[in-house]
């Protein structure tokens, strides 16, 4: 018996490693959309916004920033940086930090 219920928990434990990690490397990476979120929600939190008013701000905002990206940047270039990065063997944030300043830069 004490034998079923150490497996059952060892098992329990197993499941739960391996879906908080799922979970934080979801976490880490964010599509734009979900990054242009993030951003106006914190910025909307740091502002004490709710209810309409944090309605009406993350309207706002989420149009403003995709009016600002339109200069985004092009699949090939997105591909380039990208490849670049692969080459340096980059990774994490890294990675992360590299391809920003790759796509910004013109």
């Amino acid at each position: 018996m004490k034998g079923r219920v150490m497996t059952g928990v060892l098992r329990l434990a197993t499941i739960v490693l391996v879906s908080s990690s799922a979970a934080l490397s979801l976490a880490v990476e964010l599509t734009p959309q979900q990054q242009k979120m993030k951003e106006c929600s914190a910025e909307a939190g740091a502002k004490g916004y709710m209810g309409d008013a944090q309605q009406k701000f993350m309207s706002a905002c989420l149009s403003a920033k995709a009016t600002e990206s339109k200069g985004a940047p092009t699949p090939d270039k997105m591909r380039t940086c990208s490849k670049d990065a692969s080459a340096k063997g980059l990774k994490g944030n890294e990675r992360k930090q590299f391809l920003q300043a790759c796509l910004s830069s013109k």
